[in-house]
């Protein structure tokens, strides 16, 4: 990737959907250090171990992961290995960026899917988590509903993608020399 591509893609607005996912990423971010900052300070000044908050901070995680996936992939900042396909002639390496933003949505898809199913299990069984006692559902129902967030990010990253593809002079599309 390029100076040039880096200039591009930083000069696009930023959609409020967007900004609204990143402020939501950085609470959450926020909100799992002060519950291990407090942890830590209270185990430090007492016997005392806030262990039941870590069903919390596993819930945080898995949100603030899938929101700076989203994040990642509306900006087709998403992983792959750049150094093979920006070798690659302009078709292939569009056609490589294609496959890769394929990959991603049926992985996304299946997330969406196994989560769900994990849900509705949790719930049917009554399942309850095992430091607070709370329906374990309630934790799991992000991965499913943050996925599909992403999954939407993916598609619409690939219907952009699509009009980057067919036009000419197109700088921020893998493969093209600066």
């Amino acid at each position: 990737m390029s100076s040039d591509d880096d200039a591009t893609r930083s000069s696009e607005p930023t959609p409020l959907g967007l900004r609204l996912e990143a402020a939501v990423a950085a609470g959450a971010m926020a909100l799992l250090g002060l519950i291990t900052l407090a942890n830590v300070v209270v185990r430090y000044l007492t016997n005392y171990s806030f262990a039941f908050t870590e069903e919390y901070s596993i819930a945080l995680m898995v949100v603030v992961a899938l929101l700076g996936t989203s994040i990642a992939a509306s900006r087709n900042h998403h992983m792959r290995i750049t150094w093979f396909v920006d070798g690659l002639p302009r078709p292939l390496a569009l056609g490589a960026n294609v496959l890769a933003m394929l990959a991603t949505a049926a992985m996304f898809l299946l997330l969406i899917g196994l989560g769900a199913k994990l849900v509705w299990d949790e719930y049917r069984f009554e399942v309850l988590s095992p430091g607070l006692g709370e329906p374990q559902w309630i934790y799991t129902l992000t991965l499913p509903l943050f996925s599909v967030l992403v999954l939407v990010r993916v598609l619409d990253r690939w219907w952009r993608h699509r009009g980057e593809a067919s036009s000419d002079g197109d700088d921020a599309s893998p493969g093209a020399e600066a």
